[in-house]
C-alpha cells in the first residue's frame, strides 16, 4: 500500500484530500503545518508528498529545500497545491525540484491523475534501477570470472614454461645421445603443451562473454570467485 503525506493548513481541504486518497486505498497521513510535515515526512517516509505552498511559517517552499537536503527524503516525489498561477511562481517550484503542481481549485480526478503520473515515474525509475543492478551484476560476475580464468591459465602456463627450462639445463649437461633424446622429447612435449594452452586462452577469450558466464557456470565450466 503507498504511502501519501498531505501537508497542508487548511483543515477542511486537508480532511477532504485525505479522504479522497483513503477511498483509494492509499495509507494517508496529516500535517498541518511545514514543519511537522518535515517531522512526518522524516519519521514515516512516505511514498508522495502533497504540500501547499502558502502556509506560514515554513512554507512549502521550505519544506521541499528541507527535505531535499537529506538524503533519506530527497527522492521523495512532491507535489504543490497552490492558488497561485503565475509561471514564475511555478518555475520556483520546479527549479526547486517539485514534480508537479496543482492549482485550487482542483476536482479528485485532477488528484488522483497527478499522483497516478508520479507513481508510474517512480515505477519506470525503480524498474531502471533494478535493471541497472542487474546489469552491474553480470558484469562484475563477468570480471570475476575473467580474473579467476587468466590466473588459472597463468598458472597453467608457467608449469611448462619451467619443465622446458629444467630440461635444457638437464640437455645441455648430457653427453649420452641417448640422455640428450630423453631431455629433447620432454622439450617437444612441454612446447606442444605451452601451444596448446596459448590456443586454448585464444578461444576461452572468444567465448568468455557476459552473457556467456552464467550459462558456463551452469555447466560447472567456471567456478565461482572463492
Amino acid at each position: 500500500m503507498k504511502k501519501i503525506l498531505v501537508i497542508e493548513d487548511e483543515q477542511v481541504l486537508q480532511k477532504n484530500i485525505m479522504k479522497i486518497l483513503r477511498l483509494e486505498g492509499f495509507e494517508v497521513m496529516g500535517a498541518s503545518d511545514g514543519e511537522t510535515g518535515v517531522v512526518c515526512a522524516r519519521q514515516e517516509s512516505p511514498d508522495l508528498i502533497v504540500c501547499d505552498v502558502m502556509m506560514p511559517e515554513m512554507d512549502g517552499y521550505q519544506v521541499l529545500q528541507t527535505l531535499q537536503a537529506d538524503v533519506e527524503t530527497a527522492l521523495i516525489p512532491f507535489i504543490f497545491l497552490t492558488a497561485k498561477t503565475e509561471r514564475s511562481d511555478m518555475r520556483q517550484g520546479f527549479e526547486l525540484g517539485a514534480d508537479d503542481y496543482l492549482v485550487k481549485p482542483f476536482d479528485a480526478d485532477e488528484l488522483l491523475r497527478a499522483i497516478e503520473a508520479r507513481f508510474k515515474k517512480q515505477d519506470i525509475m525503480v524498474t531502471r534501477l533494478s535493471t541497472l543492478s542487474q546489469e552491474l551484476s553480470q558484469l562484475q560476475e563477468f570480471v570475476d570470472a575473467k580474473d579467476g580464468l587468466m590466473t588459472n591459465l597463468n598458472q597453467e602456463l608457467r608449469r611448462p614454461m619451467s619443465n622446458i627450462k629444467m630440461a635444457l639445463t638437464m640437455l645441455q649437461a648430457q653427453r649420452t645421445p641417448e640422455a640428450q633424446e630423453r631431455y629433447i622429447s620432454i622439450l617437444e612435449e612441454e612446447f606442444s603443451r605451452e601451444i596448446s594452452l596459448l590456443n586454448q586462452v585464444e578461444e576461452m577469450q572468444k567465448l568468455l562473454t557476459p552473457e556467456n558466464v552464467t550459462l558456463l557456470r551452469q555447466f560447472h565450466l567456471l567456478q565461482n570467485k572463492n
